[in-house]
């Protein structure tokens, strides 16, 4: 190969860096919670699976950790004891865990008995998951987790079952 043929590969292997490089930066920002999906988030009318009000006016002011999840959904069943030790760690330091159980009242009561957290499960039923959705959850998947810091603005968000290491680290990138 000639000099040339080379600069032309070096300009257009940069050119692809860089396009990748922020490419990656807007996506990675554009799946973040609209500042209107968190305000839908907090207006929703939420029920504890025995068919109380949640108290929602609790949540606000906290970095407030909220994990979409369904009892019939493998990696969230498997990442729940990992975010109910860690909403304990986190307590004392106004971090606030709440899942959203996509999934039929008597289904979430039933595995709660079976496998008790001790942060607030409310019931999202399809209008939780189509705010998972607003929320950045393009692919409606499960679980999916977002990290609201106490001003109200998402911080993270996740798609997937997420490790110990990773949920901390983003908890404490909003405190």
């Amino acid at each position: 190969m000639n000099l040339r043929q080379w600069i032309v590969i070096a300009g257009v292997s940069i050119l692809a860096l860089l396009t990748g490089i922020f490419t990656s930066q807007w996506v990675s920002q554009s799946g973040l919670a609209s500042e209107p999906s968190i305000k839908a988030f907090f207006a929703n009318p939420w029920q504890t699976p025995d068919g109380k009000a949640a108290d929602i006016e609790n949540w606000r002011g906290k970095v407030l950790v909220v994990n979409f999840w369904a009892s019939w959904c493998p990696p969230c069943v498997e990442e729940m004891p990992t975010l109910d030790q860690i909403s304990k760690e986190y307590a004392a330091k106004n971090v606030l865990f709440v899942g959203i159980g996509i999934d039929s009242p008597s289904n979430v009561r039933e595995f709660l008995e079976k496998t008790p957290v001790s942060y607030p499960i409310v019931i999202g039923g399809l209008e939780g998951s189509n705010l998972a959705k607003q929320m950045g959850n393009s692919q409606g998947a499960l679980p999916y987790t977002v990290i609201i810091n106490p001003s109200g603005k998402s911080t993270f968000t996740k798609l997937g079952k997420i490790s110990e290491d990773e949920l901390k680290k983003a908890i404490n990138n909003a405190l």
